[in-house]
């Protein structure tokens, strides 16, 4: 699997746990704005792969930073829930 498969999985894994967070948590309206730009950069990466091609190093990058975002989010609402 490559580094970009795997990141996509990790974003598409994020966007369902984001979407399962209480809308009385504060972190479900922070999040909200970072799960719409996940799932933008998981319909450019589904767009790519049906091209055959792959992000470049700064999209990497960026979706790499994006996909730890998304994991603190989840921590963070986590801890609100469950202190």
């Amino acid at each position: 699997m490559s580094q970009q498969e795997q990141l996509l999985d990790e974003a598409r894994l994020i966007v369902q746990r984001l979407e399962k967070v209480s809308a009385d948590s504060i972190w479900a309206r922070r999040s909200s704005g970072h799960r719409g730009a996940l799932l933008k950069w998981i319909e450019k990466g589904e767009v790519f792969a049906a091209e055959g091609r792959e992000f470049d190093l700064d999209e990497l990058n960026h979706l790499e930073a994006m996909v730890l975002t998304g994991f603190q989010y989840l921590e963070k609402a986590a801890r609100e829930r469950f202190p």
